[in-house]
Order: structure tokens, then sequence, then C-alpha cells
């Protein structure tokens, strides 16, 4: 069980991340500033970077998703597809209002649209860290490409909101079994 002071951090934590999403959502990311914020949850400037490291931060830690603990973490003869398939397959059941708010203010932002593709490469170099213990860097490599551009795609349609069990299945068929016939 956490602590006062755990519980304390992490209550402050989200109210400064919904603070700053109800005032990116009304006004835009890029015409909210960190003052603002931080005077709008009731906290220091300071404080407020020591739970998020930048503005950017306050958005992109909402979609961060971790790959490769996902496949470090997957059972003994599970597959690598099957560990990102199943947790894709969750992204069908998301509550998709706050991530609809959510594309919405990334996809108005210019520097957000950078930061999540900055992200999504970091994502893709741990996930290749990760398979590179398993087999040849190169393999490693090329594998975290595939799959994250997979993932990708689903997030994409997911957004839209015509993600569908089918299309998860579809996606990681093609993933496993190549495109040819297709």
């Amino acid at each position: 069980m956490a602590g006062l002071r755990e519980r304390k951090k992490e209550q402050t934590r989200c109210r400064i991340e919904q603070v700053a999403m109800r005032l990116f959502a009304e006004r835009g990311f890029d015409d909210v500033t960190v003052n603002e914020i931080a005077e709008a949850a009731e906290v220091a400037k300071v404080t407020l970077f020591k739970y998020f490291p930048s503005k950017e931060s306050l958005v992109l830690d909402g979609v961060k998703e971790d790959f490769a603990g996902i496949v470090a973490a997957r059972q003994d003869g599970r597959s690598v597809v099957d560990a990102v398939r199943d947790h894709c397959a969750l992204m069908v059941r998301a509550d998709a209002p706050e991530v609809a708010t959510l594309v919405r203010i990334i996809s108005g932002s210019p520097a957000l649209l950078v930061g999540l593709q900055a992200l999504q490469a970091g994502q893709r170099a741990e996930l290749a860290a990760v398979l590179a213990a398993e087999r040849d860097e190169i393999t490693a490599r090329l594998m975290a490409a595939q799959l994250m551009s997979t993932v990708t795609a689903l997030q994409e349609l997911f957004f839209e909101g015509r993600l569908t069990d089918d299309a998860v299945k579809r996606a990681f068929d093609l993933l496993e079994n190549g495109m040819r016939g297709h």
C-alpha cells in the first residue's frame, strides 16, 4: 500500500496532467504556457518540472507504451509477435473519447508531432535492444521496425474509430505470414 507521501505525489502529478490537458484541449498546445499550467494546477513551475521534464512530456507521456518491456516480459515459448498482438488487441476495447482529445492536441501542434516521431523512434530502438539479446542486431532492428510500423498503423485506425479485432488479426497475420498472395 502506498504511503501518504506517495499518494500526495500521485495526486499532484494527476492534477497537473489533468489541468494541462484541459487547457490544451481548450486553447491548443502551442497557445498554453507552462506558467499558465502551473498556476491553474496551483503548483510552482519548478514542481511541474519535477513531474514532467518538458511541456511536451505533459502530453507525450500519455501515449508512451513499453513495447520493449512487453516483449521482455513475455512467457517462455511465447513469440514476440504474439506478445505485441495481445497488447494491441487491448486497444480495441480502450475508451476512445480521451484518446480523441489527445490525438486532436497532438495533431494540432508541430512540436508534438516531432516529439511523437522521436518517441516512436525511441520505442523502436528499445524494442530492438531487447530483441538483440535473442538474435543478431540487424534482425532485431528489422523486427522492431516491422512491429512498430504495424503498431502505428493500428493506432491510426484506433484514432479514426475504425480499429476492430479483425483489423488486429489481419495486421499480425500479414506480419507473421508476409504479403505474398495479398
